[in-house]
């Protein structure tokens, strides 16, 4: 059975960069502290935690034992956050160039398409957060192989430098999207880098 993914039209392709108009989704995330792959396997964790079960079902108490698993989704995302960010803020800072050696970061996962905010288990952990996404234009780069720090950094100034070169304007920052559980060999591992565009 295949993963649900985030829904979007094509609005341009010229690889390996796209254009993609989201339409809106709700994502369970978290904010965790250290480099990318260690606060991405801790963000994993904790939001895997609440979709696995850790939650209050709709209707339901704490202390109840009236849970929900809800499917898994892809991608994993990764957002370089400032110290001290709000989570429900969004990031409209400039793009920024040495993202990938951030040490704070928003994880988050895509809830699937049959819930809405009103319809999802409400998280036990306080660190696992729900919020509504509305429909977003981003430029993305797709590659393939290890998402490590390093390259994540040069894929992202590849990407600016492309969104630049087309004219478009970024808004906020180069986000990490892994498609792909770790033990996938590296040649068939899809990740991408995402920035949302600015209104044309």
């Amino acid at each position: 059975m295949a993963i649900e993914e985030p829904a979007f039209d094509l609005i341009e392709k010229a690889e390996p960069y796209e254009v993609r108009q989201y339409r809106p989704f709700v994502v369970a995330e978290t904010i965790v502290d250290g480099d990318l792959d260690a606060a991405s396997n801790a963000g994993f964790r904790l939001i895997a935690d609440y979709i696995f079960g850790n939650n209050i079902a709709v209707g339901g108490k704490p202390g109840d034992s009236k849970t929900e698993k809800i499917a898994m989704t892809a991608p994993v995302a990764a957002e370089p956050v400032a110290e001290k960010i709000a989570m429900t803020a969004p990031v409209l800072a400039e793009p920024q160039t040495g993202g990938m050696n951030a040490s704070r970061w928003r994880i988050h996962f895509v809830m699937p398409s049959q819930y809405s905010l009103a319809t999802l288990p409400k998280p036990v952990n306080p660190a696992v957060m729900l919020r509504a996404v509305p429909g977003q234009r981003f430029a993305v780069l797709v590659f393939s192989g290890f998402a490590g720090a390093d390259k994540v950094q040069a894929k992202s100034d590849e990407l600016l430098a492309w969104v630049k070169q087309r004219g478009f304007k970024a808004r906020g920052v180069v986000q990490l999207a892994r498609y792909n559980p770790p033990w996938t060999l590296p040649f068939f591992r899809r990740n991408e880098v995402m920035v949302e565009l600015q209104a044309p």
